[in-house]
């Protein structure tokens, strides 16, 4: 397996122009593209529809290539976009390709499994799907069950133990106006009539989907009424958010992998707060970097991608001071995160095209996020 890893500025959500010119010069294969992962500058909220516009578009520009139709693309490929470009984050998309040619010789590691901390191997990617989920479904523990479904077929697929696992992006449905009324007419009870509140549901189902498929929780712990609400229970390299472009979850798992070719390995790490720079150096010396205080322009040059959440602190308080994160009436505190934290990892990368979500349902700690970091391997 040989995964390819783009990152695309975007002037607009609907902006697919980098992708055609990489297909178009004969870079990217569109056949091999499996997944795309990126920021819009829409609000992030329920009513984000820059992330549907931004799926259309790449869909609408496969299939033009593929000669197929942008349903059977959306089919096939993960488009997983999260609204909200705040601060200094700036609207790209992240392609990635897999080919599943034999590894070359000399670039795969050694051994037949690889811990997340042993450095070896290549990056490997394994995009799957759960079925449509019902509004009643989402946010619940049939969600849980069918991405933990997800997450175990993946293993499956990349031949990998669930310790190799160091980033599972999960994107899945949230409860509309038209979803909640559906449900109602069925005579179904949702999780909650609220579609922005439904967001933390479906993401905390999402996220101890994940938990449950590597491992990191078992069944016994799990149950409709720890759901967004016993943050103790969470996986530590899940990252899922919910829009309400999707009816089935997409579940991307990146892992590496020994049986890996190409130029590229993913690490992972947590974010203590929202402006923890010890993390963000911890996630990409985890995928290969080596540096002692800041990585040198060389260093940085390596640097493929960065994938993060971002929360509020625990009772607004960041170190013993207090913030407006969680008080701010005209601010979600989503929106105060993520530009922290995207300017935190830009201080360090040098790169501000840097995925960074809200919400972190267990995906980590309580106050704390998951972060995760691609690098192109050292000649």
């Amino acid at each position: 397996m040989n995964i390819g890893v783009y990152r695309l500025s975007m002037n607009d959500p609907g902006d697919v122009s980098g992708l055609r010119h990489l297909i178009e010069d004969g870079v990217v294969d569109p056949a091999t593209v499996v997944a795309s992962i990126g920021k819009t500058e829409g609000n992030g909220g329920a009513n984000d529809f820059t992330r549907a516009l931004a799926s259309l578009k790449v869909a609408q520009l496969l299939a033009e290539f593929l000669g197929s139709s942008a349903d059977e693309v959306a089919e096939r490929v993960a488009l997983v976009w999260s609204g909200g470009c705040e601060g200094v984050l700036s609207p790209h998309m992240t392609v990635f390709t897999r080919s599943d040619d034999d590894a070359p010789a000399g670039t795969s590691g050694k051994g037949a499994s690889l811990g997340r901390d042993e450095g070896q191997g290549r990056l490997a990617i394994s995009v799957q799907r759960t079925r449509p989920l019902l509004p009643e479904e989402v946010g619940r523990m049939v969600e849980v069950d069918e991405v933990a479904d997800a997450v175990r077929r993946a293993l499956d697929d990349l031949g990998s133990s669930g310790d190799s696992v160091h980033y599972v992006q999960v994107k899945g449905p949230l409860l509309t106006p038209a979803g909640i009324a559906d449900a109602a007419g069925r005579g179904k009870a949702v999780v909650t009539t609220d579609p922005n509140r439904s967001k933390a549901y479906a993401r905390g189902a999402s996220a101890l989907g994940v938990a449950l498929g590597l491992g990191e929780v078992s069944p016994d712990q799990l149950d409709e009424g720890v759901i967004a609400n016993d943050m103790d229970l969470y996986s530590a390299v899940a990252s899922t958010s919910a829009g309400g472009e999707l009816t089935a979850a997409e579940v991307v798992v990146f892992a590496n992998s020994p049986r890996a070719g190409g130029q590229f390995r993913i690490g992972h790490s947590s974010l203590e707060d929202a402006v923890d720079i010890d993390g963000v150096r911890s996630a990409l010396r985890s995928a290969g970097l080596a540096f002692d205080c800041e990585p040198d322009d060389g260093e940085r040059g390596r640097i493929q991608a960065v994938f993060a959440k971002a929360e509020a602190p625990v009772g607004g308080m960041l170190r013993g001071f207090r913030t407006t994160m969680l008080s701010d009436a005209d601010i979600n505190y989503e929106r105060h995160a993520r530009a922290a934290t995207g300017a935190v990892i830009t201080a360090v990368t040098g790169d501000s095209r840097i995925f960074v979500s809200g919400g972190t349902e267990h995906q980590a700690p309580p106050g704390q996020a998951p972060i995760a970091a691609i690098v192109r391997v050292a000649d």
